[in-house]
Order: structure tokens, then C-alpha cells, then sequence
């Protein structure tokens, strides 16, 4: 007789990154709330905590499995072994990092007066779609253009899970993630420093 296991609440944050996505269809500003995927799984790692964000508590990781392996969305195929490897993943996340430096240097430009609010969302860093039904009037021009930028990199990375999703396995997106493998770097450096200080 198998034995259904009680689910937690951790095993309903998938609903979390669906609110995400659609609350910023509906206003750009909820892009801000975005700034907590960033900063929870780093504050985890740096405090001992590995990988276990990544594991227990990533939404769109959970979406991923979802509809990949609930609905059958994924061809459940094995992805290319380049796309596992360090080069790959430091790789993107290098790509991934100047790509948000360079969100982050437009909504400096916009802060500092040089550039005017553009409200564009960009999808995979190169098509752009005008996004002026929101209301931003009642905020800083950068404090829009950053939610506009923000909201891009979020969208487009949702975009390249959802495709490795059905192309490949549903987590494909886990391998390659950018902050997966930031913590998993932050881990390593944090284990080795361990070992060392044992050694001594």
C-alpha cells in the first residue's frame, strides 16, 4: 500500500512566481518583489545554508516540474552534456551578470537625468515590447525603469526554463541557472575554506 506523503508549504511557492509574472502584466512595479529571488537564496548560502533554496523553496523550479512532468509538457529528454558543464555555467551566469549590469547602468542613466523613462520590456535581450499601460507617474522615473528592467530579465529567464523544459528534462533550467550557480560557487568556496581551516 504506498503512502501519500502530506505536502508542505514550501511545495506551493510555484504559486508565488505565476502571481509574479501575471501582477506585472497588470503593473510593472510588482517587479520589485523579484529582488527577493535574488537576495534569499545568496542570504541562505552565505549562511551556511548550500543549495537548500535552490532544493526546497525555488517557485519557478517548481512551475517547471509541474508542467513539464504533471502535464506532461516535456519531452523528458537528457540535455546536450555541454550544457552541464562549468565552462556552460559560468559561462551564462557571466553572460546573465552583464546583461543585469547593463539593466542596472539604464536605470542609472535614467536616475542621473541622461536618459528619459523608457517603458519597454525586452524579451531575451533583443525584442522590445512597449509596456506603457502601466501607471508609473506616481513614482521616480528610475524607479520605473528599473521594475521595466528587472521584469525583462525575469520574463526572459522564465522564457529559456519553459523552452530546456520541453525540450529536455523539466528542471533543465536548474542546471544553468545563474543564481544555482552562484550559491553552488559561494558553497564550494565556503566548504574548501572549511577543509582548510581543519587541516591547519
Amino acid at each position: 500500500m504506498s503512502i501519500k506523503r502530506k505536502k508542505k508549504w514550501n511545495n506551493y511557492l510555484y504559486i508565488i512566481s505565476i502571481a509574479y509574472l501575471i501582477l506585472g502584466l497588470f503593473n510593472i512595479l510588482f517587479a520589485w518583489l523579484g529582488l527577493l529571488c535574488f537576495m534569499i537564496p545568496l542570504i541562505i548560502s552565505f549562511s551556511g545554508g548550500g543549495k537548500s533554496y535552490c532544493n526546497n523553496y525555488c517557485g519557478r523550479g517548481q512551475l517547471l516540474y509541474l508542467l513539464g512532468k504533471k502535464f506532461k509538457l516535456s519531452r523528458n529528454k537528457p540535455m546536450p552534456n555541454f550544457m552541464k558543464t562549468k565552462y556552460f555555467r559560468y559561462g551564462f551566469l557571466i553572460f546573465f551578470m552583464t546583461m543585469f549590469g547593463n539593466m542596472l547602468f539604464s536605470t542609472y542613466l535614467v536616475f542621473s537625468g541622461v536618459n528619459g523613462l523608457k517603458e519597454v520590456v525586452t524579451l531575451l535581450w533583443t525584442f522590445k515590447l512597449p509596456w506603457n499601460w502601466s501607471n508609473t507617474s506616481f513614482v521616480s522615473p528610475w524607479v520605473a525603469q528599473f521594475a521595466f528592467g528587472f521584469y525583462s530579465v525575469m520574463l526572459t529567464s522564465t522564457i529559456l526554463g519553459l523552452g530546456t523544459m520541453v525540450l529536455y528534462k523539466p528542471r533543465s533550467w536548474c542546471v544553468y541557472c545563474p543564481m544555482g550557480t552562484m550559491t553552488h560557487g559561494i558553497s564550494t568556496i565556503k566548504y574548501n575554506r572549511k577543509m582548510k581551516n581543519i587541516s591547519k
